[in-house]
């Protein structure tokens, strides 16, 4: 009888550390899904006021120096 109570507690203690392993491994994958949204938004944002300077630079008078 005990030696089943040690099995079943064996076995528990091993789903549990599975458990740990699989729960690291999404949270990389959710790690890495965040770094590229961010980067994508970023890249985006780069280019919308990148766009708003190029707007604006066009706008301003040119003057010539002699």
């Amino acid at each position: 009888m005990l030696s089943n109570i040690g099995a079943g507690l064996l076995r528990l203690y091993a789903w549990f550390e599975r458990e740990k392993g699989q729960a690291l491994a999404e949270y990389g994958l959710i790690l890495a899904l965040i770094a590229v949204v961010c980067i994508v938004t970023l890249v985006l944002l780069g280019l919308a006021v990148s766009g708003q300077f190029k707007a604006i630079s066009d706008k301003m008078p040119v003057s010539v120096v002699p």
